[in-house]
Protein backbone atom coordinates (compact mmCIF):
# COMPACT_ATOMS: atom_id res chain seq x y z
CA UNK A 1 0.00 0.00 0.00
CA UNK A 2 1.28 3.72 -0.74
CA UNK A 3 -0.14 6.96 0.77
CA UNK A 4 -1.17 7.67 -2.40
CA UNK A 5 -3.82 5.04 -1.95
CA UNK A 6 -5.01 6.45 1.14
CA UNK A 7 -7.08 9.69 0.08
CA UNK A 8 -7.42 12.91 2.48
CA UNK A 9 -9.77 13.05 5.38
CA UNK A 10 -10.13 9.76 5.22
CA UNK A 11 -10.59 8.18 9.02
CA UNK A 12 -8.16 4.99 9.85
CA UNK A 13 -9.33 3.12 12.57
CA UNK A 14 -6.43 1.09 14.03
CA UNK A 15 -8.01 -1.57 16.73
CA UNK A 16 -7.21 -5.11 18.42
CA UNK A 17 -9.34 -6.70 20.74
CA UNK A 18 -9.47 -4.09 23.43
CA UNK A 19 -9.02 -0.80 22.53
CA UNK A 20 -8.67 1.19 19.55
CA UNK A 21 -7.22 4.55 17.74
CA UNK A 22 -8.88 6.79 14.99
CA UNK A 23 -6.85 8.50 13.17
CA UNK A 24 -7.41 10.99 10.31
CA UNK A 25 -5.57 11.24 6.98
CA UNK A 26 -5.06 15.84 6.91
CA UNK A 27 -2.70 15.38 4.41
CA UNK A 28 -3.74 16.89 0.86
CA UNK A 29 -4.54 14.13 -2.23
CA UNK A 30 -1.51 12.32 -2.16
CA UNK A 31 0.18 13.02 0.75
CA UNK A 32 0.02 11.07 4.12
CA UNK A 33 -0.03 13.17 7.28
CA UNK A 34 -2.25 11.81 10.39
CA UNK A 35 -3.75 13.63 12.91
CA UNK A 36 -4.86 11.31 16.27
CA UNK A 37 -8.75 12.16 16.94
CA UNK A 38 -9.85 10.06 19.69
CA UNK A 39 -8.69 6.25 21.66
CA UNK A 40 -11.10 4.26 22.48
CA UNK A 41 -11.25 1.30 25.02
CA UNK A 42 -14.09 -0.92 26.44
CA UNK A 43 -14.72 1.10 29.38
CA UNK A 44 -15.55 3.80 26.90
CA UNK A 45 -18.65 2.14 26.19
CA UNK A 46 -20.66 2.16 29.38
CA UNK A 47 -23.51 -0.33 29.15
CA UNK A 48 -23.52 -1.55 26.17
CA UNK A 49 -23.44 -5.62 27.34
CA UNK A 50 -21.70 -8.74 25.55
CA UNK A 51 -21.42 -9.42 21.80
CA UNK A 52 -24.46 -12.03 21.45
CA UNK A 53 -25.02 -15.67 23.51
CA UNK A 54 -21.30 -16.42 25.04
CA UNK A 55 -20.58 -19.95 23.56
CA UNK A 56 -19.19 -22.30 26.88
CA UNK A 57 -16.10 -22.75 24.98
CA UNK A 58 -15.23 -18.84 24.80
CA UNK A 59 -13.33 -17.51 27.72
CA UNK A 60 -14.27 -13.68 28.99
CA UNK A 61 -11.11 -12.65 27.92
CA UNK A 62 -12.61 -13.31 24.06
CA UNK A 63 -16.25 -12.30 25.08
CA UNK A 64 -14.51 -8.89 25.80
CA UNK A 65 -12.74 -8.67 22.56
CA UNK A 66 -16.06 -9.58 20.78
CA UNK A 67 -17.93 -7.14 22.39
CA UNK A 68 -15.35 -4.88 21.93
CA UNK A 69 -15.44 -5.21 17.86
CA UNK A 70 -19.12 -5.22 18.34
CA UNK A 71 -19.08 -1.45 20.15
CA UNK A 72 -16.46 0.02 17.91
CA UNK A 73 -18.66 -0.81 14.66
CA UNK A 74 -21.84 0.28 16.42
CA UNK A 75 -18.79 3.36 16.85
CA UNK A 76 -18.14 3.80 13.40
CA UNK A 77 -21.39 3.47 11.72
CA UNK A 78 -22.14 6.16 13.48
CA UNK A 79 -19.62 8.60 12.28
CA UNK A 80 -20.41 6.76 8.87
CA UNK A 81 -24.30 7.42 8.93
CA UNK A 82 -23.65 11.09 10.47
CA UNK A 83 -20.92 12.08 7.70
CA UNK A 84 -17.95 12.10 10.05
CA UNK A 85 -16.03 10.37 7.09
CA UNK A 86 -16.79 8.62 4.07
CA UNK A 87 -13.66 6.67 3.56
CA UNK A 88 -12.22 4.29 6.12
CA UNK A 89 -8.91 2.31 6.53
CA UNK A 90 -9.62 -0.71 8.98
CA UNK A 91 -6.11 -1.72 10.74
CA UNK A 92 -7.01 -4.43 13.23
CA UNK A 93 -4.69 -8.05 14.27
CA UNK A 94 -6.49 -10.84 12.18
CA UNK A 95 -9.13 -12.12 15.02
CA UNK A 96 -10.37 -8.66 15.45
CA UNK A 97 -10.10 -8.00 11.96
CA UNK A 98 -12.51 -10.44 11.54
CA UNK A 99 -14.73 -10.01 14.25
CA UNK A 100 -15.14 -5.83 12.96
CA UNK A 101 -16.09 -7.36 9.50
CA UNK A 102 -18.43 -10.07 11.20
CA UNK A 103 -20.40 -6.74 13.18
CA UNK A 104 -20.61 -4.41 9.65
CA UNK A 105 -23.62 -3.28 8.68
CA UNK A 106 -23.23 -3.31 4.42
CA UNK A 107 -22.81 0.58 4.30
CA UNK A 108 -19.99 0.76 6.62
CA UNK A 109 -18.04 -1.75 5.23
CA UNK A 110 -18.62 -0.40 1.49
CA UNK A 111 -16.92 2.75 3.05
CA UNK A 112 -13.67 0.65 3.18
CA UNK A 113 -11.23 1.32 0.72
CA UNK A 114 -8.07 -0.85 3.10
CA UNK A 115 -8.08 -3.02 5.47
CA UNK A 116 -5.05 -4.72 6.93
CA UNK A 117 -4.46 -7.34 9.45
CA UNK A 118 -1.68 -6.50 11.62
CA UNK A 119 -1.60 -4.80 15.23
CA UNK A 120 -0.76 -1.30 15.20
CA UNK A 121 -1.79 -0.15 18.44
CA UNK A 122 1.20 0.09 20.72
CA UNK A 123 2.74 1.89 17.76
CA UNK A 124 3.80 5.59 17.91
CA UNK A 125 2.16 7.95 15.52
CA UNK A 126 5.48 8.02 13.24
CA UNK A 127 5.81 4.27 13.10
CA UNK A 128 2.10 3.92 11.92
CA UNK A 129 2.54 6.80 9.04
CA UNK A 130 6.04 5.03 7.86
CA UNK A 131 4.01 1.69 7.49
CA UNK A 132 1.35 2.95 5.47
CA UNK A 133 3.78 4.69 3.15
Amino acid sequence: MSKNEIPSNALIAIADGGKAILLRNVGASGTLSLHEERRLTLKDFVDDGPSGDRPSEQSPKETGEATFAKQLCKTLTHMHDTNAFTELVLIADPQTLGQLRAAMHKPLEKSIVFSLAKDYTNESLKEITAALS
